[in-house]
């Protein structure tokens, strides 16, 4: 594994926080996942750009640049053909509950090999399952963003494995789907492409943007709108996107098969080359 913290290089074992820093105490972090082919970093300024979003919206102490250049170092040093790199921001110590000054602010990198789904996984499709607790936002008034305070999808992920799924979708009350643990979610009705809205519970996914992009450009109608779970069982394909994985059908929800098709893997393969 590579760390870098705050532009730095330094051992795994060396890289250490104060138990006071806020990342610990209240989980009070972003952070963004990225893949990297090679040395290259895949949509690196979109995925800056959401971290500057949000940072902007929580006062997080931020600078864009120094950030950048240290991603980019860390990327110089990767050998593996596919790497998993993670960013985390926090603001720093706490002596109370008041938010530190801007000068405690740090920034980690940490960057280690990804094995991507094999040709073999994304013909077959995963398994998914519901969560059996509820997507939360204790910033109600703001849009989802990519927090520290991460337990809703860490205790939904686990499910999913202790199930033997890949991933576990979460829902409403009201039969509505919204989104996985760590994925975004769309389903096919013929060639119109449909995912439940970003907005309060549901994540801007790096990949969801690139994905309608696509889709538009590609003839196929895009409807970003609520999705009954009836609806989802009843798509023609279905799947989820993140930046890792980017596109993988989903062959069954809750032990119900999904049908197959090629659809997917064609929108993946033009996401890809794009």
């Amino acid at each position: 594994m590579i760390v870098n913290v705050n532009g730095r290089f330094v051992s795994p074992g060396e890289a250490r926080l104060p138990v006071d820093d806020g990342t610990i105490l209240f989980g009070d972090s972003l952070f963004e996942t990225m893949k990297a082919r090679r040395q290259n970093i895949r949509y690196l300024d979109e995925h800056l750009d959401r971290i500057e979003l949000a940072a902007g919206l929580l006062a997080f102490p931020f600078s864009r640049e120094p950030v950048r250049q240290a991603l980019m170092e860390t990327a110089a040093r990767l050998e593996a053909p596919s790497s998993r790199l993670r960013l985390t921001v926090s603001r720093g110590s706490f002596s109370g509950l008041n938010f530190p000054s801007a000068a405690e602010g740090h920034f980690i990198i940490s960057a280690r090999p990804y094995r991507e789904p094999t040709r073999e996984e994304r013909l077959a499709g995963i398994i998914c399952v519901f969560a059996p607790n509820h997507r939360v936002n204790p910033l109600s008034h703001l849009p989802q963003m990519k927090r520290g305070n991460y337990a809703d999808c860490l205790y939904a992920a686990n499910h999913a494995l202790s199930r033997g799924a890949r991933e576990a979708l979460f829902r409403t009350d009201g039969g509505l789907v919204l989104e996985g643990a760590t994925s975004n979610l769309f389903l096919l009705r013929g060639r119109t492409l449909v995912t439940p809205p970003a907005g309060e519970l549901v994540l801007t996914g790096v990949m969801r943007r690139q994905v309608l992009s696509v889709a538009k450009r590609s003839g196929f109608a895009t409807e970003e709108r609520e999705v009954s779970c009836q609806e989802l069982f009843a798509a023609d394909e279905a799947f989820i996107t993140n930046s890792m994985v980017e596109l993988l059908r989903i062959d069954s929800v809750e032990g119900r098969s999904l049908p197959g098709g090629n659809v997917t893997e064609e929108l993946r393969q033009a996401v890809e080359s794009f």
